[in-house]
């Protein structure tokens, strides 16, 4: 071979506004797509080794190295594949766009399995030159009598080919860095990347630095080099082949979390597409707003990105986990998705993975179902938002933790609270300010259901829209009418006018003429009033509140409360007995606001002046009983 000299070839149906910074959005991507094309080379020889073509020692490990020399200011790739010809560098190299993968994938399609050959662009090289001022190629084929080849390109349309040095089988890519590549001069950055990109890749990968001296142990003896990936992740393992401490430890080493997940989801599915992969469901706790997931995404074992919401349906971002599908329609970065409807069967599949392992779980480990759905219930109910067909799958396996302390479906709890109100359910948005409540509630054998996160507004509300003979109405909603006292025709008329009586006294003393006032007889005398208010009322409030968050301005929604006090209370006896006497009056004031205010702050929290007197109140209070 002679030395030659030339310019690179432009095929015009590929365009060429694809060199250097246009091809790819981030700058490290060099080192994903340079360690795929090295990856591929190795496949491609073991592909020909297995229809017969070479004929390779059976011992022989095929690897991958990066060498990264800092004095000299370059990184090589090496790998021991298939090898390049000066004729395969005139083709593959000197004509942009002009794939390897799919020329060998076409020549062999009748004899080899294509489903690990990575690249199809004829692209990926070229990014070297994103961080490069010069590129080097040393190669032997693996081809009989081949000459070894060195080719070199300043990242203009020159190059230079030449016969080479090498005197294995494989190919040596040399990076020069440049300024835009400066980022890559330290060793821990692109040891960094690497583990981004091909924590995964099928063949091991070694990194080495120029001039680092060789580890060694205790004894003096060399340290072995280890892979810094993982050739056989475990999303490529049959699930029955793991265990849960598998599952775990992979979990703590891809995603550096050493809190335990709850559960998790094996992918495996090979027809009508390849796709494999592990997602497992994180402890989130309240602050679902804040909450992040990390969903990697890879193509044959490749990193492409993090979170593509394309392939993952939306209400799944939240979790933990690795998606491997060969069969995915990458544009020419490798980076992103072609919209097309094979992406959205992906993601219908997975929705239908996680719905059916929701299921498996409920019918066959019901305890641990109920244990994981405190945790898992903000996923599932963004589904059901999210997701009409998800939610169809999983409506009847929807939990409700009962303020009695066990979990049901909501046909459960229709059923156990028919005699008391019918398809009418209550709920608790918080336990500690709603308390009094729950104990009104047990004292008369009713029961709420807990709905404390900040995603359960919306989901009751998509819940009544599709169970549209269910309503659900807060624990602090009005509902004496389901524990009132049927009275006589002369309880009656006395239950009047005790009405009255507080009505009165409560508007003069509160100076609010508007306030409801009803008189129940509640089963605990240890209730002396609540405060309620009409569920469509609060909702209206709840939303007038957050449209003014965001600016809008509604108007003043009126307040809808009433305040229930109990004739069986010591204290509102109290106040009915003594209202007219004259000397008790500063007394039945004081006492008929404390009451007020407690009756209130089961309800909600006290405006900061509202507070302000009820602690001045309660100290005059205590002061009148030294």
């Amino acid at each position: 071979m002679n030395k030659e000299k030339g310019s690179l070839s432009i095929h015009s149906e590929n365009i060429f506004p694809i060199i250097k910074k246009w091809l790819y959005s981030d700058h490290d991507i060099f080192v994903r797509e340079l360690v795929s094309n090295a990856s591929d080379a190795i496949t491609k020889l073991k592909a020909l080794n297995g229809m017969g073509e070479i004929d390779l020692p059976e011992d022989e490990i095929q690897n991958i190295t990066i060498t990264f020399d800092e004095k000299a200011n370059t990184i090589t790739f090496s790998d021991t594949g298939i090898g390049l010809t000066d004729e395969e560098v005139k083709k593959y190299i000197n004509q942009i766009a002009f794939s390897g993968a799919e020329d060998f994938l076409n020549t062999y399609k009748d004899k080899s399995d294509s489903d690990q050959i990575i690249g199809h662009f004829g692209l990926g090289f070229y990014s070297a030159f994103m961080v490069a001022s010069q590129v080097e190629i040393f190669s032997l084929s693996h081809k009989k009598d081949a000459e070894a080849i060195h080719w070199t390109c300043d990242g203009g349309t020159e190059f230079s080919l030449e016969p080479g040095s090498k005197t294995t089988r494989g190919t040596d890519i040399v990076l020069h860095l440049s300024e835009d590549g400066k980022d890559f001069s330290s060793a821990n950055k692109l040891k960094t990347t690497i583990e981004k990109y091909c924590s995964f890749m099928p063949y091991s990968i070694y990194f080495e630095e120029v001039g680092k001296e060789v580890e060694k142990d205790d004894k003096d003896n060399i340290i072995e080099p280890t892979p810094i990936n993982e050739t056989t992740p475990l999303y490529l393992k049959k699930p029955s082949e793991c265990t849960d401490e598998d599952y775990k430890d992979f979990y703590r080493k891809t995603f550096m979390d050493f809190k335990e997940p709850l559960f998790w989801i094996h992918l495996n599915m090979d027809y009508p597409f390849n796709l494999k992969g592990i997602l497992y469901f994180p402890k989130i706790g309240n602050n679902f707003e804040t909450m992040e997931g990390q969903i990697k995404l890879y193509n044959s074992q490749v990193f492409v990105a993090d979170n593509v919401k394309e392939v993952i349906p939306e209400f799944l971002l939240l979790l933990k986990g690795v998606i491997d599908c060969p069969d995915l329609p990458l544009n020419v970065s490798r980076s992103f998705l072609q919209n097309d409807g094979f992406v959205k069967k992906i993601s219908d599949y997975i929705s239908k993975k996680v719905a059916d392992r929701l299921k498996s779980l409920h019918k066959k480990d019901k305890t641990s179902y109920e244990k994981f759905w405190d945790d898992i219930s903000p996923f599932i109910k963004f589904g059901t938002l999210r997701d009409d067909k998800f939610f169809d799958k999983i409506k009847d396996i929807m939990l409700y933790k009962t303020t009695s302390d066990d979990y049901v479906v909501l046909p459960e709890y229709l059923e156990r609270n028919h005699d008391k109100h019918e398809n009418q359910v209550f709920y608790v948005t918080d336990k500690l300010q709603q308390a009094q409540y729950i104990k009104m509630f047990k004292d008369h054998d009713m029961e709420a259901v807990i709905l404390e996160h900040s995603i359960d507004s919306a989901f009751i509300s998509h819940i009544e829209s599709k169970e549209t003979d269910v309503k659900f109405a807060r624990i602090d909603a009005d509902v004496s009418d389901l524990m009132k006292d049927t009275l006589s025709e002369d309880e009656q008329k006395e239950h009047d006018s005790i009405s009255e009586t507080l009505q009165s006294l409560f508007a003069k003393t509160l100076s609010k003429e508007g306030i409801k006032v009803k008189v129940e007889s509640l089963k605990s005398e240890d209730i002396s009033a609540i405060v309620v208010l009409a569920e469509e009322s609060r909702r209206m409030q709840d939303m007038s509140q957050m449209y003014g968050f965001m600016g809008m301005d509604l108007g003043n929604t009126p307040s809808d409360e009433t305040l229930i006090l109990n004739n069986k209370n010591t204290l509102v006896k109290y106040l009915v007995d003594n209202n007219a006497d004259e000397d008790k009056k500063d007394i039945v004031e004081l006492v008929a606001k404390q009451l007020y205010d407690l009756a209130l702050m089961s309800h909600k929290p006290l405006e900061a002046d509202a507070m302000t007197k009820f602690i001045t109140r309660s100290q005059e209070i205590l002061n009148k009983m030294i």
